[in-house]
């Protein structure tokens, strides 16, 4: 067996870890803009699996998968949230969630859905967070929208939960 032989058979017995990127747009009125998927049950923000095989970053990952399914090719803001969430028949995830900034109405206007993904997107309130988005992704998008408010720092997340 060659060095090479045994570096790429070393590299291939490495755990694997899925990694996905999303943006948090907001609304003059702090309202955030959900996607709804047409290929699983319930809302998620932008996003969507970055292609890290083709040598994409999380912050690539999030500008692509927003301007593939709602059509606004925006420059993401600081990176809000990290979080670790373990699988079930999966490898865990690590979930990236960027700053997409506040959204004006002639960008609300210009909002494109992807159709072979998306349903629909609507914006709701902090308060309407956890009724679209239960569980640990609910719990991620209302740290992040605590973390711009506080205007600094990222959180470190696991299933949703602050930790550190």
């Amino acid at each position: 067996m060659t060095t090479t032989d045994t570096y790429a058979a070393y590299i291939a017995s490495l755990p694997r870890v899925l990694a996905g990127a999303a943006a948090l747009f907001r609304d003059t009125e702090g309202r955030v803009l959900l996607v709804e998927p047409n290929y699983r049950e319930g809302w998620a923000l932008p996003g969507g699996t970055v292609e890290s095989d083709d040598g994409e970053t999380p912050r690539q990952g999030a500008r692509r998968e927003t301007l593939e399914e709602i059509g606004l090719d925006r420059e993401m803001g600081r990176l809000l949230t990290v979080d670790w969430v373990h699988g079930t028949g999966r490898p865990p995830i690590v979930a990236y969630v960027y700053d997409g900034g506040l959204l004006a109405d002639t960008d609300l206007q210009a909002i494109r859905i992807q159709e072979e993904e998306l349903l629909s997107w609507r914006l709701v309130s902090r308060e309407e967070i956890t009724a679209h988005l239960p569980g640990a992704l609910g719990r991620r998008v209302l740290i992040a929208l605590d973390v711009v408010t506080e205007g600094s720092g990222t959180a470190e997340l696991e299933n949703g939960d602050r930790v550190g």
